[in-house]
């Protein structure tokens, strides 16, 4: 006599058969591992999602742009770039365009009965008509500094000092540097150089007329060819200051946007660990459901050994019907985590990116955990004697 041989559609319907008699055990079970696969592809789908939107900012905002500033000298001493900085710098062949900024030390209050040590954190700094271009900056009311007004006492107050002083409207006047400033405009927040979104903003001109500004510059932004960037910034600390190039430091906005994003994928890693913790608490949930369903169905198990079937066939059946159950929760996982995902870019107005590589992750664990989970059970049910098992002993 031979034992009568099972297709593999046979174990999968045999499989089927035990979770459907079953079903809110087997939905309960199956949450489990859905809770764990949707965390975890969620997790990697957001911070996905977040590097795309960095990326594009970055390929609109541009990332050729170069931050010049001074350094510290070895004395300790305070380090001033040269007032023909701009000049120099933009004698340099793959420069497509330079601007300034310059600290001017004067404070900016909302009107002239502020205490004078209340200054909100904000600075005054005096700005050239082409520093908008040069560091993507936007407009957000009003108008930005022209040829006309950078000579007049006006200002444009970056995003996050219209918000301390509380004033949006053109045509609204701050006491700036012991006198009123005319307001013609507020800017969006500037990602490339957040320096101003704290900063009352007042023509070159203007600045030296009113505020006594000595005219050096206290940060130069450049704009060079995207293929020459890496030999553009070699050459600028002794362009800027022939004389101590040492004591000029060079960076570039967008790898800071980059490494931000780099910080935050430490907090990635952290929640993607605690959704594989919830995946492995999933999987011991299936593992306890398949003990139970031997322990319940042990006259089945012992009728059908009875009627000639194998070992190996009993174990297969078992091993499938965990295997199913997983395979169940990963599906809905990964259905719920590109959900979560999609829903949270659209509420931040980002790309949505769910990886592929996280989903077949997502649904490689659960294979692995159902077939790990169901093991033991599918062990236990195959040497069950058919005597004792249909006696219930």
């Amino acid at each position: 006599m031979r034992a009568a041989r099972l297709r593999p559609a046979d174990v999968v319907r045999l499989g089927g058969t035990g979770l459907r008699t079953r079903p809110l055990r087997v939905f309960l079970s199956a949450l489990g591992i859905a809770i764990g696969v949707a965390a975890m592809i969620a997790v990697v789908g957001i911070s996905g999602s977040g590097q795309a939107e960095v990326d594009r900012r970055l390929d609109a905002l541009g990332t050729n742009l170069l931050r010049v500033a001074p350094g510290e000298s070895l004395g300790g001493e305070k380090v001033r770039l040269p007032r023909e900085a701009v000049v120099m710098v933009r004698r340099i062949p793959p420069v497509r365009q330079v601007a300034a900024t310059g600290a001017t030390g004067a404070n900016v209050y909302r009107n002239e009965r502020i205490a004078v040590g209340h200054t909100g954190s904000l600075s005054v700094l005096a700005a050239g008509p082409d520093l908008l271009t040069a560091v993507s900056g936007r407009v957000r009311t009003g108008r930005w500094l022209d040829s006309a007004t950078e000579r007049y006492p006006a200002v444009v107050l970056g995003a996050t000092a219209a918000q301390r002083l509380d004033v949006y409207a053109p045509g609204t006047r701050v006491w700036l540097g012991g006198r009123w400033f005319s307001l013609v405009g507020v800017l969006d927040p500037a990602p490339l150089a957040p320096e101003l979104d704290g900063a009352a903003l007042v023509g070159w001109s203007a600045a030296r007329t009113y505020l006594r500004f000595d005219g050096h510059p206290s940060t130069v932004y450049v704009r060079a060819e995207d293929s020459q960037v890496a030999a553009v910034r070699g050459v600028l600390p002794a362009t800027a200051y022939p004389e101590k190039p040492g004591e000029v430091r060079v960076s570039r906005p967008s790898d800071a946007l980059a490494a931000r994003e780099a910080t935050e994928s430490a907090l990635t890693g952290l929640l993607l660990g605690l959704g594989g913790v919830a995946l492995l608490v999933g999987g011991v949930g299936v593992g306890n459901t398949m003990v139970i369903s031997v322990l319940e169905r042990r006259p089945e198990i012992g009728l059908r050994r009875a009627l000639g079937a194998t070992r190996g066939q009993i174990r297969a059946q078992f091993v499938t019907e965990s295997l199913l159950l997983s395979l169940f929760g990963g599906l809905g996982g990964t259905v719920l985590g590109t959900l979560i995902t999609s829903g949270y870019a659209l509420s931040r107005d980002w790309p949505t990116v769910v990886p592929v590589w996280a989903s077949a992750a997502g649904l490689t664990a659960t294979v692995l955990i159902g077939v790990a989970a169901g093991l033991y059970p599918a062990v236990r049910a195959s040497r069950l004697a058919p005597t004792d098992a249909l006696s219930g002993g």
